[in-house]
């Protein structure tokens, strides 16, 4: 059975990007049908008539209300075709980019990806992995001031997706050739 990867880059740079550079490797390692969702033109935020759309049940929803969801349908479409999710995470002030935070914020929805239930939140998209590739340009991966990784495994968990891979090139301002060629490594063995 072929693989569905979806593939989401969040880096507002296209050129030079090592996010872009990782997740492009990671993607061509793992192989499959590729659903591709670029970030860097950003999403909407959620809104007042977002949030009323989304606590309506859908039957009720007038046609505005529909409209206001129609990308947030969209983006869980596609993590839902997924086998397997491909982000690319730069480091943009200690955390994810607002692009990232956007994308989240609009498929972390009740009823599609979770549910609420007497015990707490569920994830509902069981039984898919995520590789996250981060990258940054000063902070290492794991220390006091990385704000993205928790969060982002958090997030994916909180979906469901509890098979979570990081990837990461880390404090690439000082060290560039040594942290691709970390991540590059790690690459290598996600794909044996």
């Amino acid at each position: 059975m072929t693989r569905t990867i979806l593939h989401i880059d969040s880096s507002a740079r296209t050129e030079g990007s090592v996010s872009r550079d990782l997740t492009a490797s990671i993607v061509v390692k793992l192989g499959g049908d590729v659903i591709r969702r670029d970030l860097k033109d950003g999403l909407p935020q959620v809104s007042e008539t977002w949030i009323g759309a989304n606590f309506t049940p859908a039957a009720d929803r007038t046609p505005e209300q529909a409209e206001a969801l129609a990308l947030s349908d969209t983006l869980i479409d596609e993590l839902k075709r997924a086998d397997t999710i491909v982000i690319g995470a730069p480091m943009y002030n200690f955390t994810i980019t607002g692009a990232l935070k956007a994308w989240v914020d609009l498929v972390c929805r009740a009823g599609e990806t979770f549910n609420y239930t007497e015990n707490g939140p569920v994830g509902l998209l069981n039984g898919k992995r995520a590789v996250i590739a981060v990258t940054t340009g000063g902070v290492p991966v794991g220390s006091d001031m990385d704000h993205l990784t928790g969060y982002l495994r958090q997030i994916m968990g909180f979906i469901g997706i509890t098979d979570v891979d990081v990837v990461f090139a880390d404090k690439i301002m000082a060290e560039t050739d040594h942290a691709v060629a970390q991540a590059n490594a790690q690459i290598d063995k996600l794909a044996a």
